[in-house]
């Protein structure tokens, strides 16, 4: 993990226009994500996925877009400042293993909502919880903080992978 200098503590460092923009950037991406991700969801919910059977641990259906929320928010701001504080190589992997997690994210919800198809779900997000990891070994090389912030994601992922694997042996 490297470590920050005073530069980068400072706030005019992360208030400078560059900064905000790589924000702003950081945030329409993982919304982007979130956004395609419940265009292929929602149509299955009161339909499908409401006839399948879950295992007791299911969480009430209103958890899941506030948690998922928080989720995309701490990808970005993570996102955001490996973007800011990586350079060349470090961050050029920080980057292919940030896009290949949230390219695996958005085709799970295809893979399970869109297609009906729990199976290829679990494949897919067991290769989602593998990138996550890769994830944040690569960001940890450029910021520790940003590494930690997806934490609750690979958590919540673990979760999920659970209740996939559940709904599928289920039905």
């Amino acid at each position: 993990m490297s470590s920050v200098s005073a530069e980068f503590r400072s706030p005019q460092f992360w208030l400078s226009p560059g900064s905000l923009v790589r924000l702003v950037v950081s945030l329409a991406i993982c919304f982007a994500a979130a956004a395609l991700g419940s265009w292929l969801t929602l149509p299955s919910i009161p339909t499908w996925y409401a006839g399948l059977m879950k295992p007791f641990f299911s969480p009430p259906n209103w958890v899941f877009a506030p948690v998922w929320t928080l989720l995309y928010a701490m990808m970005a701001i993570a996102f955001w400042r490996v973007w800011t504080l990586g350079r060349g190589t470090a961050l050029q992997v920080a980057v292919l293993a940030f896009a290949v997690q949230l390219a695996l994210n958005v085709a799970w919800s295809g893979a399970f909502f869109a297609l009906h198809m729990p199976w290829l779900a679990l494949i897919d997000i067991v290769a989602l919880l593998l990138a996550i990891i890769a994830t944040m070994g690569a960001f940890s090389r450029i910021d520790g903080l940003a590494s930690w912030l997806l934490v609750p994601y690979l958590a919540w992922v673990s979760f999920a992978t659970a209740l996939n694997a559940a709904i599928w042996w289920l039905n």
